[in-house]
C-alpha cells in the first residue's frame, strides 16, 4: 500500500487540488455567476507563493521549507486574491450570462500578459527551484485534503444559511430575489470573491507542489478544464465539483496509460495523448445535451431519502 501512494502521489494530490479548484468555479455559480476568472486568481495565490519562498522566506537548499510559512503564503494569497476579487467583481458582475464569460476570460488574459512582462514573476521562463516543505509529493495531503474537507464542510453549512440560500435565490430568479429584499450585486460580489480566496489559496499551494510556476498555470485552457469540472461534475451541488474534479484531474493520466497499453492505431494512441482539450470540449457539448445538471445532482439524495422513507414504511 505504502509503494502505491508513493507511486500514485503526484496524481493523487492533483485529484484532490482539482477538486478544490471545482470549489472555487462552484461558488460564483451558486449566485448564478459563470466566471471563468478562477485560474487568474489561482495563477495568482502561485506567483505570491513562489517569489516570498525564493525570496522574503528563503531557505537553505537542503532544509524543508517551514510549514507554518506555507500556511502564512496561503493566507497572504488569499487575502490578495480577495481583494482582487473585489476590485474585479464589482465591475465584471455588472454583466450576465456569456458577457460575463467573455470579460472573466479577458481578466485571466490580461493577468498572463502582465506575468509575462514583468520582471519578479520570471517572464516566460516563470520561478523555478520553488522549495518544498515535504519529502515526497503525497504528503502534501497533509495540507491539501484538510483543505478540502473544511472547504466541503463549510459549502454545506453556506448552503443552509440566509447567505447561501440568497446565492441560490438570485441563481434561480435575479429579478424575484431583489424584490424580496435580497441584494443581489452585494452576493454576487460575495460569492465571486469567495472563489477567487480559495482559488488563490490552492495556487500557493500548488506551487510548492509543482516546483516550478509560470504563466502557463493561469491560461484560457485553464478555464475550459475547470469549467469541465463543474459542468459535468454537477453545478447544483458542491458533491458535483468535486468528483468532476478529481475525475477530470485524472482522466489525463488514465488516457496516456491506454495509449500506452499498446495494439491500437498510431493516431488513436496520439490523440489520446494529446487530445486533452478536445476531449473535455467533446464532453462539455454532450454533457450540457445529456446531463445539463451534470452527473451528480441533489435529485440522487433526494431520490434515495425517499426510498430510505418507503423502506422504513414497509417495514413497519
Amino acid at each position: 500500500m505504502a509503494d502505491f501512494f508513493i507511486t500514485y502521489g503526484a496524481i493523487i494530490v492533483s485529484m484532490v487540488l482539482g477538486a478544490l479548484l471545482g470549489l472555487s468555479l462552484y461558488l460564483p455559480l451558486m449566485a448564478g455567476q459563470l466566471s471563468l476568472a478562477s485560474p487568474g486568481f489561482y495563477a495568482v495565490g502561485g506567483y505570491v507563493a513562489a517569489i516570498l519562498s525564493t525570496t522574503v522566506f528563503a531557505t537553505p537548499a537542503a532544509n524543508l521549507f517551514p510549514i507554518p510559512l506555507l500556511l502564512l503564503e496561503m493566507l497572504i494569497a488569499g487575502i490578495l486574491c480577495g481583494f482582487l476579487g473585489i476590485a474585479v467583481g464589482v465591475p465584471v458582475l455588472r454583466l450576465r450570462g456569456i458577457y460575463l464569460a467573455i470579460a472573466t476570460i479577458a481578466f485571466v488574459e490580461v493577468l498572463r500578459v502582465v506575468s509575462l512582462n514583468l520582471d519578479i514573476t520570471g517572464g516566460a521562463i516563470g520561478i523555478p527551484n520553488i522549495p518544498q516543505p515535504f519529502d515526497i509529493q503525497i504528503s502534501y495531503l497533509w495540507i491539501a485534503l484538510p483543505l478540502l474537507i473544511i472547504s466541503m464542510v463549510l459549502i454545506y453549512r453556506l448552503e443552509r444559511i440566509r447567505v447561501g440560500r440568497a446565492f441560490i435565490a438570485i441563481r434561480e430568479d435575479e429579478l424575484a430575489a431583489g424584490a424580496m429584499g435580497i441584494d443581489p450585486t452585494y452576493y454576487k460580489v460575495l460569492a465571486f470573491t469567495l472563489g477567487a480566496i480559495l482559488a488563490g489559496v490552492v495556487g500557493a499551494i500548488s506551487a510548492h507542489f509543482l516546483n516550478t510556476w509560470n504563466a502557463r498555470q493561469g491560461t484560457f485552457d485553464a478555464s475550459i478544464i475547470y469549467l469541465t469540472f463543474v459542468l459535468i461534475g454537477g453545478s447544483r451541488t458542491f458533491l458535483g465539483s468535486v468528483v468532476g474534479g478529481m475525475v477530470f484531474t485524472a482522466l489525463p493520466e488514465i488516457l496516456r496509460n491506454i495509449a500506452d497499453t499498446g495494439g491500437l492505431p498510431a493516431w488513436l494512441a496520439q490523440f489520446l495523448r494529446d487530445g486533452r482539450l478536445i476531449i473535455f470540449g467533446l464532453l462539455i457539448v454532450i454533457g450540457t445535451i445529456f446531463f445539463p445538471q451534470g452527473l451528480v445532482t441533489p435529485d440522487i439524495f433526494q431520490r434515495r431519502k425517499i426510498r430510505d422513507r418507503q423502506s422504513n414504511v414497509s417495514q413497519k
